[in-house]
């Protein structure tokens, strides 16, 4: 595969197709710099994943997408707003149109299924009726396939029913965006290939756009529209799953060996 330079596989001028749009971005912690000009897009409805070792600023790069880590130089663009010039308002407006799958799932182990979906709707919804949250979790639940848990406690599910409603809770909301963090670690291999599918019914059903950090050959063999090498703090190698898996590059290669 051949190599380019970052800078030169993007243009500087917004892509209307583009929903999260990345620039000349860098951040460092004292001497460690972690995101080196980086330039990345998500263009509407499609899967990216995101591949790179430990420490090589995959959840930097997340958390300076929305609003946690401010860059040190560079620019962000998402679903056509400048993120580091909006107010915190602004930004609360803004995280309800991008959902985030933690890797933990996150789910409030005091609290019912129900309740935890329920969760985001009272932040962002306020004006929301008793009839409309109904609907909408039971909706989410269903999108799921797990309608009959909405009375359980987390406790009471499995790893891979748990995974479901931290999905379900993420799209509660129905977001543009989403943010996947390991969704498969954890997992069996068939729990896993089911919640790999799941998320391409997902991409179907809402046409949403999204970016998935993951260590899954497996997951991202099923999920990727395109796959971005996050390298060196910087895009190093990007393409389909069919083209990188066939690079010559030792940098490349390790992820498929």
């Amino acid at each position: 595969m051949e190599k380019t330079e970052a800078t030169s596989k993007f243009s500087n001028t917004f892509q209307k197709d583009s929903v999260i749009q990345i620039r000349n971005v860098y951040k460092s912690f004292g001497e460690n710099e972690v995101l080196k000009n980086l330039n990345f897009d998500l263009y509407s409805g499609e899967n990216v994943v995101v591949l790179g070792k430990s420490g090589s600023g995959k959840s930097v790069l997340i958390k300076c997408i929305i609003g946690l880590i401010t860059p040190d130089e560079g620019t962000i663009n998402v679903l056509g707003h400048d993120i580091l010039n909006l107010e915190d308002s602004e930004m609360d407006t803004m995280r309800a149109k991008i959902g985030f799958l933690f890797q933990s799932n996150a789910l409030y182990d005091s609290m019912t299924v129900r309740e935890n979906l329920i969760f985001p709707l009272r932040r962002h919804k306020t004006e929301i009726t008793k009839e409309e949250v109904n609907e909408l979790v039971m909706e989410a639940l269903t999108n799921v396939g797990l309608a009959e848990t909405i009375n359980m406690m987390p406790i009471e599910l499995s790893g891979g029913m748990r995974k479901r409603i931290a999905l379900a809770r993420t799209l509660i909301l129905k977001p543009e965006i989403i943010l996947y963090d390991e969704p498969t670690t954890g997992l069996d291999p068939i729990t896993g290939k089911e919640i790999s599918h799941l998320m391409l019914e997902i991409q179907d059903k809402y046409n949403t756009s999204s970016i998935i950090i993951s260590h899954d050959i497996n997951c991202v063999k099923i999920v990727a529209n395109r796959i971005v090498m996050l390298i060196d703090g910087t895009c190093y190698a990007e393409g389909t799953y069919n083209e990188l898996i066939k690079s010559s590059d030792k940098k490349v290669k390790q992820f498929f060996e």
